[in-house]
């Protein structure tokens, strides 16, 4: 089977899981831009982003049995993915806390993403054509509030470390992120108004 723009993400993924390199290689031509911009707005370093990068698609090869094929959110799995992999690529590299030592277990509890049931699924095509209405939506918040959602996003803050480095009380922190992601979806609602 030809890979084709028409062959969806669940396709793809259900060819790597059976272990088909010809799928890896079509996830990869089709991810990698999207991917590597993400991995680089957290590590900054190009070259050690496109090591994450490799490592990224090296875990969907192997651990390709742990994408829930229910959800069939591809998109967002792999976005996850790439942000958990290069949070914990700067965390490491910064010597900052991280929650265990990097082994197999670690990674299919910190790294690998585990998708709530409840959320709407989202395909690259409908992610690309919404980015512009979330960044208008993102901008419109504070710089506060956009600053903690950079931490916790970008950084892979928890909030207690949002808190040490703030020099802010937990509570605020938890406080702000509400707000901070109350603010933003009711921005994108208002955006589509």
């Amino acid at each position: 089977m030809a890979t084709n723009l028409t062959t969806s993400d669940i396709e793809l993924m259900q060819r790597v899981a059976s272990f088909d390199s010809k799928a890896l290689e079509a996830l990869y031509d089709r991810y990698s831009p999207l991917l590597f911009t993400l991995v680089k707005k957290i590590v900054s370093d190009e070259k050690l982003a496109e090591e994450v990068l490799s490592e990224i698609f090296a875990i969907i090869w192997q651990k390709i049995h742990l994408f829930d094929f229910k959800s069939g959110d591809v998109y967002t799995w792999l976005i996850l993915l790439s942000r958990n992999k290069a949070t914990d690529t700067l965390k490491r590299q910064n010597g900052g806390d991280v929650f265990g030592k990097y082994d197999d277990e670690y990674e299919n509890n910190f790294i690998i993403p585990h998708l709530s049931p409840v959320i709407d699924v989202v395909d690259i095509q409908t992610a690309l054509s919404i980015k512009d209405s979330f960044e208008a939506a993102l901008n419109k918040l504070t710089d506060a509030q956009q600053y903690v959602i950079y931490l916790a996003f970008y950084e892979g803050l928890t909030q207690k470390e949002i808190a040490t480095k703030l020099n802010i009380p937990l509570q605020t922190v938890k406080s702000k992120i509400i707000i901070a992601l109350k603010n933003l979806r009711e921005n994108l609602i208002k955006g589509d108004s």
